[in-house]
């Protein structure tokens, strides 16, 4: 028998879910391993949207679907964070709550582009991008980005891309993997050059929050900007599967459909959590100050162990490293650095198809105290 098997699902895994696994197959050999593959908090959700999600399983309530869009009180709060953090007026019906911020990927992809447009995205990028995009037939165009731009695509960079035009362009400010930031001239430039090309711009703020050089310029109120956002990194609530977007009118409508469709609503316990998150600025600042000081460390002890040429760690919480001096087999590199030491990071080949094979990204998210131990290990296995 020969069943149908759909290609949409032939694409790259996601190398550091591997990784990942890789590293918990050690720990139940009974070895220790010190993460920094994962890009995540290592601390839970704030007090009070744990109180939050407490009250709401005791109130009695169903707790059942929500629409589509989400709860009316979450996309106000979210509103309202965006006069209070950026001085910018978003309105709650152009807030749409997601599932995680994949969800809000996959909804913008959907109803922004069709089969065969072209998209441009930063490489090194996060790889779902392109894989989401290659698996509903749009065409990802990667930018190649290195120190020269500060790995982030500029106007420059785009008025000299070859091939036919673009039908939008994914900008991710800090990205992933290189913490990379694009300033508030810069972002309004893109957005200008997007606007007079007719090109659709989503703008992935996920790690806004997390910054060491200044706050994050946001794309809201952009003209047709999408912009995806989440609960998952500085607010600390990744499990819970919360994100949100702001979507220009001309898809609200879309969106909603296929949403509805896809997911019904997101998920209403972790909806009337996030209510308090914006409550939580304060403890969620105590998180940053320690990725902060994982980063200094980091930063310190890598190039003392041969690991010098980093890209510019402005926000998240990575360091992308180039260890061409070492290899061209970020993978098995990766490989030989978690048996011989215990240390778990990211292949570059995973953000990078083209040159990720001598990069690794370190998650510096972790405890503090891990961090000092990484810089001990790799420096006495470097010699």
């Amino acid at each position: 028998m020969a069943l149908k098997v759909a290609g949409r699902g032939r694409i790259p895994p996601f190398i550091v879910m591997d990784v990942m696994r890789a590293a918990n197959e050690r720990m139940a050999a009974g070895h220790d391993v010190l993460h920094l593959e994962v890009g995540q908090p290592s601390t839970g959700a704030p007090t009070k949207v744990v109180a939050a999600a407490k009250r709401a399983l005791e109130s009695g309530d169903p707790l059942g679907y929500t629409l589509a869009f989400g709860l009316d009180a979450l996309r106000e709060r979210i509103a309202g964070y965006y006069r209070s953090a950026y001085g910018v007026s978003v309105s709650a019906r152009n807030v749409m709550v997601t599932t995680g911020s994949s969800g809000a990927f996959l909804l913008s992809f959907l109803a922004a582009f069709g089969p065969g447009n072209r998209v441009g995205l930063a490489c090194p990028g996060y790889p779902a991008y392109r894989n989401i995009l290659t698996s509903l037939g749009v065409e990802p165009v990667l930018i190649p980005v290195g120190p020269a731009s500060r790995f982030q695509p500029t106007v420059e960079v785009l008025r000299s891309l070859d091939g036919p035009p673009l039908d939008g362009l994914i900008l991710a400010s800090p990205s992933n993997p290189t913490g990379s930031m694009v300033g508030a001239v810069e972002l309004a430039a893109i957005g200008d050059w997007c606007r007079d090309h007719d090109v659709r711009l989503v703008s992935d703020e996920i790690y806004h929050g997390l910054t060491y050089a200044g706050p994050a310029a946001t794309a809201a109120g952009m003209d047709g900007a999408v912009v995806i956002n989440s609960f998952s990194k500085y607010f600390s609530m990744t499990g819970w599967r919360l994100g949100w977007m702001v979507v220009p009118d001309d898809l609200l409508r879309s969106v909603e459909c296929l949403g509805q469709n896809f997911f019904i609503s997101p998920p209403t316990l972790s909806q009337h959590a996030a209510i308090a998150v914006f409550d939580c600025l304060d403890e969620l600042d105590g998180n940053l100050a320690r990725y902060a000081r994982n980063r200094a460390i980091l930063l310190d002890e890598l190039p003392k162990a041969g690991f010098d040429r980093l890209a510019p760690a402005d926000g998240a919480f990575y360091l992308y490293a180039d260890v061409a001096r070492w290899t061209d087999d970020s993978l098995g590199f990766c490989r030989r650095m978690l048996d011989e030491t215990g240390v778990a990071c990211t292949p570059g080949v995973d953000f990078d198809p083209i040159e990720g094979h001598h990069f690794l990204r370190f998650s510096f998210a972790g405890a503090t105290n891990d961090m000092i131990e990484v810089g001990r290990r790799l420096k006495a296995w470097s010699k």
